[in-house]
């Protein structure tokens, strides 16, 4: 005989994935990294059975979270305070309460692994800038492999179509980008020729819950080839926490880092501590307070929106502008 609880459970899961499915075809553009995550955590044959119900439950808030950011309207700096609100209601939910307080040790000690906290900010942005800026309704927004580099498999005596063409990309946790179709050819009316898809990242973001040293060197050469790709596109750092000492970014081709808590990581003794559920009920009060009093900054999302913002607006410099100017 099935377990009756089994049976409901299953029932419900049901029901969110036809209510995902329905969210996807309204808003099709828009990518679902945290309910993936989510979901493959509830499928996942080491997730205890005990901590599927908040799972579950987490799973219903986040799809009443995605309907509230859908409802926001207003100018740009009320739809941004707005839905930065709303992004720390649901974001201290899942930090908080399903995997911080969660009495199955699995779903904060393997956090690094699910990724269902850091996913949520990779959700969020296609919002952010879906909203914020309407105009940019026929561009790609969310994560996405990019284009990097390109170049030929062959050699003199190589029969190709077009010097087999082949490009690298790079993984980017978020991006305003545009699908990008080349084709190469020996011949000149292109009937034999090798093509590709890819996509040109015109802003791209790294995201990052703790950014430490070694994150930072590797997103100096992530920005490096992004830059040598696109010259004009841009390249961001976001953390939620620092765990590193600031360190310019001028001699890099990083825009700029921005720390969306304006706060330090909480320091490793007193992490340790919190790999046992009597380890963090005891935390649980200091956990609460540092949390509440740190949420994501509406000024550093902001600025954020303001560098999107400048590049939508940057447009190639008229001549009779420029004399007028003197400048350009």
């Amino acid at each position: 005989m099935k377990d009756p609880e089994q049976s409901i459970l299953r029932q419900i899961s049901q029901r969110q994935q036809a209510r995902a499915k329905k969210l996807q075809e309204m808003n099709p553009m828009l990518p679902t990294p945290h309910l993936d995550k989510l979901t493959a955590a509830i499928d996942n044959d080491k997730m205890p059975e005990a901590a599927k119900p908040a799972l579950h439950n987490c799973i219903t808030l986040y799809h009443q979270w995605v309907a509230d950011m859908q409802a926001v309207h207003g100018s740009r700096e009320q739809v941004v305070a707005e839905l930065i609100d709303l992004f720390n209601q649901y974001k201290f939910h899942v930090d908080f309460n399903l995997i911080y307080s969660n009495q199955e040790d699995f779903l904060y000690r393997q956090k690094g692994q699910l990724k269902l906290d850091n996913s949520v900010i990779e959700e969020f942005l296609p919002h952010l800038v879906f909203k914020a800026f309407p105009e940019l309704s026929n561009i790609n927004l969310g994560p996405t492999k990019c284009f990097s580099a390109a170049y030929f498999k062959t050699s003199l005596n190589a029969q190709t179509n077009g010097g087999n063409l082949t490009i690298r990309t790079k993984d980017q946790d978020f991006a305003i980008s545009k699908k990008l179709y080349v084709k190469s050819s020996h011949d000149a009316s292109f009937q034999r020729s090798d093509s590709v898809e890819t996509y040109l990242g015109y802003v791209t973001a790294e995201c990052k819950t703790n950014l430490d040293k070694t994150m930072f060197q590797e997103a100096t050469a992530t920005a490096n080839d992004v830059k040598s790709a696109l010259p004009g596109a841009k390249y961001f750092l976001l953390c939620e926490w620092l765990d590193m000492t600031p360190v310019s970014t001028a001699p890099t081709d990083i825009d700029e880092v921005l720390i969306l808590r304006k706060s330090k990581r909480i320091p490793s003794n007193v992490r340790k501590t919190f790999n046992t559920y009597a380890g963090r009920m005891k935390k649980a009060d200091w956990y609460h307070e540092f949390l509440t009093s740190r949420p994501f900054s509406h000024e550093v999302f902001m600025r954020f929106v303001g560098h999107i913002e400048s590049l939508i607006s940057d447009e190639d410099p008229a001549e009779n502008t420029v004399l007028e100017d003197g400048y350009f």
